[in-house]
């Protein structure tokens, strides 16, 4: 498959890196729900499947809304739509810290996903369009600022949500109020970009030589990779914990820091994921990221506690190297449609993580989380689907 090269300005690393750094703001908000299931689930007395139902609530929202506002921002692009997401999520983590019912969750858990569907395909074609054609390093580091939140956010419950109380969430909402400032930064570059473009001329990118039912048929294995991976991750974010307190009996601030440590090698995997792939190719770095894992994922639930931690640290790093080269090889199979490719993959690996998680959470209140854990690393048996994608480097 052949396609007509963009034409990139020079690399902006400033707004990558303002983007990304507003990525962690991003993800970090986003992530205080899960991080607080532990203390939800005591003083409301939930059961897994509500909180699954929160993860649903809070990522579904993503699932619908992400491609639509992709494909708005490729036939009209607003560059302060970005600013506006973070605004939503303001407004979302003060909805959280004053929720008192499950009904009040669920609804805080609803508006944080509609920042975060505003925020992620127009943050992912800014980053593009500051790439000066280094995409996967761009995507990585974008990548990066989004599971360094993540990461964060479990730390952040264990050292200063548990000691105050969840109604201490709110203080969260001045960096949604940072972000918005940076964000309006952002937006101003990107007018001067859209005019610089046009200054220097660009031609319409030709349109990939595949047929339509080609394209469907990759993108349905993109899906099923994203699966894989995002069910997996997700089910690791929301439950994990609970596998570490149910099988070695740690309390719930051991356990989130032990989930800290693996979101921190998610997100060292995922910066390293994009340069390797500008360099050897990302079909290869998707094939050693899922498959690669699979072992180091069986073997997690049945060892001891350092071994699991260890054993963590090796499948973060492995398995989030995939995400960066995904995002970036869809966004090349149709690369006249980047905001809304970003957003179908953004918004289906997150929608998909989701319903997996509410799944699973329904399994592990009949079963038990160890059962849970130990089947869970079948689902990486679908990289092996790798195979059936050409080779478009």
């Amino acid at each position: 498959m052949t396609t007509q090269k963009a034409t990139y300005l020079p690399t902006s690393y400033s707004v990558i890196l303002v983007v990304s750094s507003t990525h962690l703001i991003n993800d970090l908000i986003q992530f205080l729900l899960p991080a607080l299931y532990p203390v939800f689930k005591a003083n409301y007395d939930l059961n897994y499947f509500q909180l699954g139902l929160l993860t649903l609530a809070q990522q579904i929202t993503a699932c619908i809304l992400q491609p639509i506002m992709g494909l708005y921002g490729d036939l009209k692009p607003k560059p302060y739509t970005l600013a506006v997401s973070m605004a939503v999520v303001a407004v979302g983590i003060v909805m959280l810290a004053t929720a008192n019912s499950f009904a009040l969750l669920l609804l805080a858990a609803t508006v944080l996903g509609i920042g975060s569907a505003l925020f992620h395909p127009e943050a992912s074609r800014v980053c593009r369009m500051a790439s000066g054609g280094k995409l996967g390093f761009a995507q990585s580091s974008f990548q990066v600022g989004g599971n360094a939140g993540t990461a964060l956010g479990p730390l952040a419950a264990a050292l200063f949500v548990l000691p105050l109380g969840h109604i201490s969430t709110v203080w969260f909402g001045l960096f949604a109020v940072l972000a918005v400032m940076m964000l309006f930064w952002v937006a101003r570059w990107f007018t001067n970009h859209q005019r610089m473009l046009k200054s220097v001329g660009t031609p319409p990118l030709a349109l990939p030589q595949l047929p339509k039912k080609r394209l469907v048929f990759l993108f349905a294995i993109i899906g099923a990779l994203l699966l894989s991976k995002f069910v997996y991750v997700e089910t690791f974010k929301s439950y994990y914990t609970f596998f570490l307190i149910e099988k070695f009996g740690l309390s719930i601030q051991a356990a989130q820091t032990t989930l800290f440590i693996f979101l921190g090698a998610v997100a060292v995997g995922t910066f390293v994921g994009g340069p390797v792939g500008d360099r050897i190719g990302r079909k290869k770095v998707i094939w050693v990221s899922i498959v690669g894992a699979l072992p180091f994922a069986i073997l997690l639930p049945h060892v001891n506690l350092t071994g699991a931690i260890a054993l963590s640290i090796i499948v973060g790093l492995i398995l989030s190297s995939a995400f960066s080269a995904i995002v970036v090889y869809a966004q090349e199979l149709m690369p006249q449609k980047v905001g809304m490719v970003s957003g179908f993959v953004f918004g289906f690996a997150f929608g998909i993580g989701a319903l997996g998680a509410a799944a699973l959470g329904a399994v592990a209140d009949q079963f038990g989380m160890q059962q849970v854990f130990s089947y869970l690393p079948v689902l990486l048996a679908l990289g092996f689907l790798t195979a059936l994608l050409p080779d478009i480097d």
